[in-house]
């Protein structure tokens, strides 16, 4: 008899965005005629650059001809992509990475779920609560959460860092003991982002109670202040307790070309049953190995194409395009009396929803009446509820039509 995984009937119903999917699904066919605007899921909208398109249609030439074409490629990526990213994304900034610290995968959504592997199944995660659903239903699915409470629509086991308007969305440092701590800077949901001093905090209680930082970096493009990190190993220190995730998904618009890499430096180290220190790089290598075929040629070509002259200037317009959407809606949003946090280094708006609304009764509002779709806040943890996100990814076109609308409800 064969037996499911019982860890994943602890699953709090549907992923939040097939949720959202399926009443948008349902509203359409009620209402054929109604014109949709999606300011929802956090996917891209414009076309790849041309640098990248450019080096796409070479890679697949390269395919044609013996000579070069590429089959199995190594499981951590091609020598020009991982030297690429060092050179820009780190060296230029002053960071000490190596190459064989850099692993290209298929998606940081993959690497944030995958990487609790190679830790054990009694490690105790702390995550900020609202947070990037993946963080805690990967953990779900290990074993690790513990009963799911509707009381408190909270997972017994996992350490929750409430983030709202009274702590400025920044979370306190756990009360407890922790072993893995989830960061996502800038942050999906909130928009929000810490300065290095808040994240030398961070740093310096990882290394003081021996955890591991999990840094989720995907928005690191969208950040437009200087005094903001784009790494944290900017921070002094990080190296020994942090593993560090970055994606050209909406970097470089490659939400369906699919292309991100994770950095393991060799300082960080966890400890087997004796309390010996084990290097985490080693056993990252080991599952990528083991589990991934590594992503494909064409695609790492076309990743590589943006670290060029052209391409930086065109994902560079590319980020300022999203940006400006961002701007007219955290300054259309705020001009009709709404609380607004986020879309200044981020492409998410984070708003308190009117009094009287929960997030879902928001969503439910917008798109009956207005025909937006966004993301209810208590999607994203028990903390969201009473809030809501905008994204910037939609165009510019409809960005405005969507706030023109906005203005026109009477809540």
């Amino acid at each position: 008899m064969a037996k499911v995984n019982q860890n994943y009937l602890q699953l709090q119903g549907s992923y939040l965005f097939s949720e959202i999917a399926k009443r948008r699904t349902k509203f359409i066919s009620e209402n054929p005629q109604a014109d949709i605007i999606s300011l929802g899921i956090g996917d891209v909208t414009r076309p790849l650059p041309d640098a990248v398109i450019a080096s796409l249609h070479a890679a697949v030439e390269d395919m044609t001809d013996t000579k070069t074409f590429k089959g199995y490629g190594p499981e951590q990526g091609y020598d020009f992509l991982l030297q690429q990213i060092v050179e820009h994304d780190y060296a230029a900034r002053g960071i000490n990475i190596q190459t064989d610290e850099v692993f290209v995968s298929d998606g940081s959504k993959c690497d944030v779920s995958n990487i609790q592997e190679i830790f054990s199944n009694d490690t105790i995660i702390a995550v900020t609560d609202p947070v990037y659903p993946v963080y805690v239903d990967s953990n779900v699915m290990a074993g690790r959460s513990g009963n799911y409470s509707k009381l408190t629509n909270r997972y017994e086991n996992i350490v929750y860092l409430p983030c709202n308007s009274d702590n400025k969305f920044i979370p306190s440092l756990p009360d407890r003991k922790v072993d893995l701590i989830y960061l996502c800077y800038p942050n999906n949901p909130t928009g929000m982002t810490l300065s290095k001093d808040e994240l030398k905090k961070w740093v310096d209680f990882a290394k003081a109670n021996k955890c591991i930082i999990l840094y989720d970096s995907a928005y690191e493009a969208y950040i437009q202040e200087d005094d903001v990190p784009r790494s944290i190993y900017e921070i002094e220190g990080a190296r020994e307790v942090a593993i560090e995730f970055r994606s050209l998904s909406k970097t470089a618009g490659f939400t369906g070309v699919r292309c991100a890499y994770t950095v393991v430096p060799k300082e960080v180290k966890a400890y087997d049953e004796q309390g010996n220190e084990i290097t985490l790089r080693d056993l990252w290598n080991r599952r990528q190995t083991t589990k991934f075929n590594g992503v494909s040629y064409i695609t790492q070509k076309g990743a590589a194409a943006i670290y060029s002259d052209a391409g930086k200037e065109q994902i560079s317009k590319l980020v300022q395009y999203y940006m400006n959407n961002a701007k007219i809606i955290r300054e259309g949003i705020s001009s009709l009396g709404f609380e607004v946090y986020g879309g200044v280094n981020a492409p998410y708006i984070w708003l308190k929803t009117p009094e009287g609304f929960g997030s879902w009764e928001f969503f439910d509002k917008l798109l009956q009446t207005a025909n937006i779709v966004g993301t209810p806040g208590v999607g994203f943890g028990q903390s969201g509820e009473g809030y809501f996100r905008l994204t910037a990814f939609g165009s510019l076109e409809n960005t405005e039509r969507a706030i023109e609308r906005i203005r026109n409800i009477k809540f």
